[in-house]
């Protein structure tokens, strides 16, 4: 079954063809890492650790360790810029341990790669893309990118300095951002052909990008907010370093987290850190929450959706432990048949359509929202129902029962598997939490 991904390029899903097959390459931007990790912050993570489960790729998900927030805050609290941004890189990583989300393939940080950002930077500038100005800053030339815009849909005329892009008359276009930020005083710096500085937040992400995987790659995620103007002139840039050899090929925006209907935001003190939400529950019942929705929906935080996600696997982990014990008896016979027993024709079904099921929603872009329900929750049916005839069934009855109920579990629990809902505990453990 072929796998359709919604391209924000083109707006609308495409059959997923990668670059090189058996060698996909996923860049997600990660966290500005000054502060606890929120719930909209997990929003963003879990369903590209889903696709990466999925499809085993290359994933590569940064750490912005320098910039303007991590710098007000290390001024505010007293310590240095890259020691605060440290400590909450290693916070993040704890949160997402507890998330069940996998360690990406790299997780780079951009103090640790100003010489790939400088380096793409001077080609933008031979290119005639970029220019610096007086006083060590450089800038990108909007101008100078054919197709600025198409990914947002942001007409350049309508792009207004002083609103998603700073005010400064040394711009040639208002619209022009920042490659390059001289130094200012009290702030960390590293040395460029420009003078000190650091760099500006969207050429990170490409020099990045590009080191770890390819200026061209398959897929670049992040959530929705990020289209413009980051991931617009982060495709600006990579094209204008790279030419025609730079871009991406899909493009996958996960939709925003709410609260009382409105994006969650620090600014206005209404986000919840994601160590508050798993204090009340599991972490799990929150990763199920978080993969409750499409990935392109609004999801909207309610405490009665994160109980129904808690139920709902409560249910699923007590059937599979109460089959665990019911098989408990019986393994040492399983064994010694050696697979002769043949399943049920309605367990076969049920693992078909189990498969089938899943696959299909899968493959139309993710659609996780359902996946625990329909043949899912007819298999738990079928387990629940079958634990308590396997006493009274004769021998070879029950070995065919007994070998349906293994091979039924096993679907189940590859599904819970993709999902990131596969407990590295016991059954009965995770139950007791």
């Amino acid at each position: 079954m072929e796998l359709k991904l919604y391209n924000t390029y083109t707006q609308q899903k495409e059959v997923f063809r990668p670059i090189n097959p058996g060698k996909v390459g996923l860049y997600v931007c990660g966290i500005t890492a000054y502060d606890f990790s929120h719930i909209g912050h997990a929003r963003a993570a879990v369903p590209f650790d889903v696709l990466y489960r999925y499809l085993l790729i290359t994933y590569v998900r940064n750490f912005t360790d320098v910039d303007n927030k991590i710098i007000e805050r290390a001024k505010k609290n007293g310590e240095k810029p890259l020691e605060l941004s440290n400590r909450f890189c290693h916070e993040y990583l704890v949160d997402m341990g507890a998330l069940q989300c996998l360690l990406p393939t790299h997780q780079p940080r951009v103090s640790d790669h100003m010489d790939h950002i400088i380096n793409m930077i001077q080609k933008i500038i031979e290119n005639g893309c970029g220019y610096a100005v007086e006083g060590g800053d450089v800038f990108f030339s909007v101008d100078k990118s054919q197709n600025y815009g198409k990914l947002s849909g942001q007409l350049l005329e309508h792009t207004r300095a002083g609103e998603r892009v700073a005010v400064d008359s040394r711009k040639r276009n208002p619209a022009d951002f920042a490659l390059w930020k001289a130094v200012k005083p009290d702030e960390p710096s590293w040395e460029s052909p420009w003078g000190p500085g650091r760099p500006g937040w969207h050429i990170e992400c490409s020099a990045m990008s590009a080191h770890y995987l390819s200026p061209r790659f398959d897929i670049h995620g992040g959530g929705a907010d990020l289209i413009f103007p980051h991931h617009e002139n982060e495709l600006a840039q990579t094209c204008a370093a790279c030419g025609e050899h730079g871009g991406v090929n899909y493009w996958l925006h996960n939709d925003h987290l709410t609260i009382n209907n409105e994006k969650m935001s620090k600014s206005k003190g209404d986000f919840k850190p994601i160590r508050q939400v798993t204090e009340r529950y599991h972490p799990l019942a929150l990763r199920r929450f978080l993969i409750s929705v499409h990935y392109r929906s609004p999801l909207s935080y309610s405490a009665s959706k994160l109980d129904s996600s808690s139920e709902l696997l409560y249910y699923v982990y007590q059937t599979l432990q109460d089959l665990d014990d019911a098989l408990l008896p019986y393994r040492e016979a399983m064994s010694e048949d050696g697979g002769k027993a043949e399943l049920t024709s309605e367990a076969k079904d049920i693992i078909t359509n189990l498969k089938r099921e899943f696959d299909a929603k899968m493959s139309d872009d993710l659609n996780t929202a359902h996946i625990l329900t329909g043949y899912y929750q007819v298999a738990l049916k079928f387990i629940n129902d079958s634990i308590g005839k396997l006493e009274k069934m004769q021998e070879k009855q029950r070995m065919s029962l007994l070998v349906s109920l293994v091979e039924i579990e096993r679907g189940a629990r590859k599904v819970l598997e993709v999902l990131g809902l596969l407990t590295t505990l016991s059954y009965a453990e995770i139950l007791k939490e």
